[in-house]
């Protein structure tokens, strides 16, 4: 029986073996930003399968969001849905605020909200630009600057950016995202100096083809062409980048800092 993102110890007796399996993130409160759906859900289940009590945000998928907070309460940890839009700084104090009276703590923060407006650089509004900068890259300052307090007065804690493989190597059509997630890597690297002597660690996680229910809407023949042109022949599952974050989030990671880890089968290679 498989399970995924937990350390296996073995004990052997005279006539069997015995399973034991410890929790990675048994009793550390999460925040991670965006999570109703895609990915950031995927994050959150992996988490609280880990132990993980998690505070999620989400910006107008209320009934997903409900949906999401019961599944993971049944798991046995704390868990619990804010309609919060990370972009705002105000917002982001005020969530902040209120998982710290809400969970008594925060260990890790997930900054993982973020959208598309793709478009030839030619056709792109102004609007369309500003809107993802804000979201995707102003979201993760804001967010980063309120849990930081916390973290100093701990002297620990754990940042994740969820930065993509066209933050890395840019694409075209997408001028304003891959603007968003490349500033998100050159943010991880100067938090991570700024703030490793307090032993918090800032790293980001550069997911490539992942499917989600939104490439369920795409073309099959797209969709297989993509998946022809990765070395692994196949797209990512949210688990894959959960897996990654798992890792970051955890005392797995105790000494890696500063880092961006493709998590895209090889697109990069």
């Amino acid at each position: 029986m498989p399970f995924k993102g937990v350390k296996h110890i073995l004990y052997l007796t005279c006539n069997n073996a015995k399973f034991y399996y410890m929790k990675l993130l048994e009793g550390k409160n999460v925040i991670i930003t965006g999570a109703s759906r895609g990915i950031g859900m995927g994050i959150a289940k992996v988490f609280a399968d880990n132990g993980a009590n998690v505070a999620f945000t989400y910006s107008s998928s209320e009934a997903p969001a409900l949906e999401l907070e019961k599944e993971l309460t049944a798991k046995g940890v704390k868990a619990k849905a804010y309609k919060s839009n990370a972009a705002s700084f105000t917002q982001a104090e005020e969530l902040v605020a209120n998982v710290l009276e809400d969970f008594g703590g925060i260990d890790v923060l997930i900054n993982n909200a973020g959208i598309t407006k793709d478009n030839l650089l030619m056709r792109m509004g102004e609007d369309d630009f500003d809107s993802v900068i804000e979201i995707n890259l102003k979201s993760v300052f804001n967010m980063t600057k309120a849990v930081q307090r916390t973290f100093l007065k701990q002297r620990k804690g754990s940042i994740v950016n969820m930065s993509s493989v066209v933050g890395v190597k840019g694409n075209a059509g997408q001028t304003n995202y891959a603007a968003s997630k490349a500033g998100m890597i050159g943010f991880t690297k100067s938090v991570a100096l700024e703030l490793g002597s307090r032993n918090i660690r800032c790293n980001a996680i550069a997911p490539g083809f992942i499917e989600t229910e939104m490439t369920d809407k795409l073309d099959e023949k797209v969709v297989q062409g993509w998946r022809d042109g990765i070395p692994l022949k196949r797209g990512g599952s949210p688990d894959d980048v959960a897996n990654a974050c798992l890792f970051f989030a955890s005392d797995m990671s105790a000494y890696v800092t500063g880092q961006v880890l493709n998590v895209d089968g090889g697109m990069l290679t």
